[in-house]
């Protein structure tokens, strides 16, 4: 298992470790809230809490992220995308960059061997009991928020313990292979540390 999380952490997980949400019953009540959230339009107001944020955050991920897509405006929107959605969820955004690097390798037409979609690697069967018959698994802002939406529903289910509810996102509950590989990514590839404004002043 530790030559598993530290070969990720040297190549970033350059093939899939996806696995497959499982189908289970949602009460009408669940099922209903979904449904809101999925759907739900998205404003145009930024996640952000001030420009200087954003481009601090922005700024860094972008580099990070630039080998595995190169069209800087691209890699741009998907992170302005990512940032809005796991915050409209709740969810460490940073989190949500290490489970897309795992689970599709930030490939937009990544496809398990168990039918799983996409940047997050979403089941096509949650398209028809939380979605619309034309939502399309393959749309950048698509995905995200079904899979933010999906691991936020796991989080809840589980009252906040991570390592199951990852468990449930990859169709792996109990066990630590892909909970850790997550991780490891989220910590060692897309950890932030928000910068202080004096150091960058240089005082």
């Amino acid at each position: 298992m530790r030559r598993l999380i530290a070969a990720l952490c040297l190549y970033g997980a350059s093939a899939a470790f996806a696995g497959a949400q499982k189908y289970e019953p949602l009460s009408a009540s669940v099922q209903a809230a979904l449904h809101k959230a999925v759907s739900d339009s998205r404003p145009t107001v930024s996640s952000f809490k001030t420009p200087m944020e954003a481009a601090d955050w922005l700024g860094e991920m972008s580099r990070r992220l630039e080998k595995r897509i190169p069209n800087r405006e691209y890699r741009i929107d998907l992170l302005r995308s990512v940032h809005y959605e796991a915050t409209r969820a709740g969810l460490d955004p940073q989190l949500v960059l290490g489970l897309m690097q795992v689970e599709s390798g930030f490939r937009k037409y990544a496809v398990s061997s168990a039918g799983a979609r996409g940047y997050m690697q979403v089941m096509p069967f949650w398209v028809k009991v939380i979605g619309r018959p034309d939502d399309s698994l393959f749309d950048l802002r698509t995905s995200l928020r079904y899979g933010c939406t999906i691991l936020r529903h796991y989080l809840d289910i589980e009252k906040g313990d991570l390592f199951r509810a990852l468990g449930r996102y990859n169709g792996s509950l109990g066990k630590p292979e892909y909970p850790n590989m997550v991780r490891a990514a989220w910590q060692n590839q897309w950890g932030y540390d928000k910068p202080s404004r004096l150091a960058q002043s240089g005082l």
